[in-house]
């Protein structure tokens, strides 16, 4: 189940069935990002595709010696703009595949527009979604709720893209749902509508375990994607954001022009690959490594006194570029990631919000806090950060000082809109809100690992928190899922270890969230687990989430049309 694989045979298939000869891809905004996720523009210039355009796009030359690769949404506006390129065509020749099931009515309209019969293939392949990683996934969509409930736009887009995640890793899941979320609940009944109606299309051959799709709810686990992270894709993505692989450096102080929008894909960057799910410590010394390896490399390039020498030199000088680009940007990067964690004070800050997450220490942690949000180096995110996680643990502490720790923050100049996230992420995910054991207060197991871990010590003190999906997955994994907090959709039932797990989030994932899928792939041999979500938060997205959801007003920062099959 490797969602990256998935989308790159069905992009390899469509090039190779178009034949040989020069090509077009005709995309629109949303399946160019699909391609740019897995692919770099070099790979597919190798394989004789030489022009990209947008479907969107009206001022197109006329190309008739080019045949045309279009990979479209199968949306009402995708298919309106390419009828009108079939009335009028610009290429030779036409190879159509939608994202996603097209109605009979829409390949009626587009049949009727291929006046000129240039129309050689159109077919459904489902890479309807971001493959962010090999067992990671996500739509782009925020927010995705609208006061507490579903924005329908959003439900479609969803409800389309997990389609077609299961079409494309050929799965007919039984569906387990978070019972205390009545959003997963809607879209687990949806999943198994759409399933019914498309039966045809998931009649996959029937495996011994049948595999499982749990559908959760962001609202139980609020504490993730409000913590520090302190992985290399984890950090990057919360200090500096990561949007669909790319990574702004503009605003680092002396940063060279071609380093100002950098590319990070384990795709295409053994560093990265190698390295995205060790700590900030590890980060270091492998750096250095680098540096000292192409340093070497530099020097034995140096010499080149012969026809021989300089013949080897130029063969090897695309790798030798390559690797000069990858220290360059990487250098650049935990440079930046290493000033941010000094002059913001993140350190300190990580250490009292792991003290909140993992341990019931009242007073030491309100003091910590306090002296924090005294402290000028604290950023005024990170104060508010840390007094939501004071909120979110001692709301119903009978001594909590949330009302002083608000006026802390009013004193010191945070503005009226983050300072008014502390009730509103009570209101998103408070205590009465949640179903899951959040803080470990209640599973006796969760209570004696707390207990012996602190008589042990703790051997990192920034990395103690793990999210609740851990724990979550390990249950199910054991056969230990309460039913009653996360019901069967239907009669059948699963007796067996779960061999295919595919987690939807609704309200977004996080990158720590995909670390845990990644360990427990590697731990749990046999057990093959993928993740989804909405989007992938960091701390600032994540609140965009919550006051959107928590005001009522819904203003999408997700364009795109709407699916065309709900």
């Amino acid at each position: 189940m490797n969602v990256v694989v998935a989308v790159k045979l069905y992009i390899s298939r469509m090039i190779e069935e178009s034949g040989p000869g020069m090509k077009v891809l005709l995309m629109d905004k949303e399946t160019i990002s699909i391609v740019s996720m897995v692919y770099a523009q070099s790979e597919i210039l190798q394989k004789e595709v030489y022009l990209f355009d947008k479907i969107e796009s009206l001022n197109r030359e006329y190309m008739k010696h080019l045949k045309c690769i279009c990979f479209l949404r199968p949306t009402k506006e995708n298919v309106e703009l390419l009828s009108r390129e079939l009335k009028d065509p610009k290429y030779c020749l036409y190879y159509i595949y939608f994202s996603n099931v097209i109605s009979k009515s829409d390949v009626k309209v587009l049949a009727e527009a291929d006046e000129q019969e240039v129309v050689r293939e159109m077919q459904e392949f489902y890479a309807d979604f971001l493959a962010i990683g090999a067992h990671a996934f996500a739509f782009n969509i925020q927010p995705c709720y609208q006061g507490l409930t579903w924005a329908q736009a959003s439900l479609s887009r969803i409800l389309a893209g997990l389609s077609a995640l299961l079409l494309a890793v050929k799965k007919c899941p039984m569906i387990r749902y978070q019972n205390s979320s009545e959003m997963s609940k809607r879209l687990a009944e949806n999943i198994r509508q759409m399933i019914n109606r498309e039966a045809a299309l998931f009649d996959f051959r029937r495996t011994d375990v049948p595999p499982i799709l749990l559908i959760l709810d962001r609202r139980d686990d609020p504490l993730t994607p409000l913590m520090n992270q302190w992985t290399y894709q984890a950090m990057v993505h919360e200090l500096l954001g990561i949007k669909k692989n790319l990574v702004s450096l503009a605003s680092v102080p002396g940063v060279t022009k071609d380093l100002q929008e950098i590319v990070l894909s384990a795709e295409h960057d053994d560093f990265y690959a190698k390295n995205l799910y060790l700590n900030f410590g590890e980060i270091g010394t492998n750096i250095k490594d680098l540096m000292d390896d192409f340093t070497k490399k530099t020097k034995s390039q140096q010499t080149v006194e012969s026809i021989a020498d300089m013949k080897a030199f130029i063969e090897n000088y695309p790798q030798f570029k390559k690797m000069s680009g990858t220290v360059a940007k990487h250098v650049t990067l935990v440079g930046e990631l290493s000033r941010l964690v000094t002059t913001r004070g993140v350190m300190e800050v990580s250490e009292t919000e792991q003290e909140l997450a993992c341990q019931n220490e009242h007073s030491s942690s309100l003091q910590k806090i306090k002296k924090l949000l005294s402290d000028t180096k604290t950023t005024h995110l990170d104060a508010t950060r840390l007094v939501m996680l004071y909120a979110l643990r001692y709301e119903r502490h009978s001594n909590n000082d949330i009302v002083g720790l608000e006026d802390m923050l009013r004193k010191r100049g945070v503005s009226e809109s983050l300072h008014a996230m502390v009730r509103a992420v009570l209101d998103f995910a408070g205590s009465s809100v949640r179903s899951g054991d959040l803080f470990g207060n209640e599973d006796p197991i969760a209570i004696t690992k707390k207990f012996f871990k602190g008589l042990q010590g703790v051997s990192n003190i920034y990395t103690q928190h793990k999210p609740l999906l851990e724990a979550t997955l390990d249950q199910l994994i054991k056969g230990r899922l309460r039913e009653g907090a996360y019901p069967y959709l239907g009669t059948a039932q699963l007796r067996e270890r779960p061999q295919d797990i595919i987690v939807f989030m609704i309200g977004g994932i996080t990158y720590a969230e995909v670390l845990v899928v990644h360990r427990m792939n590697k731990l749990y041999p046999g057990v093959r687990i993928v993740l989804g979500g909405s989007t992938v938060h960091n701390t600032t997205s994540f609140l965009e989430e919550v006051a959107v959801a928590t005001t009522g007003s819904y203003k999408s920062r997700y364009h795109g049309p709407r699916s065309h099959r709900p």
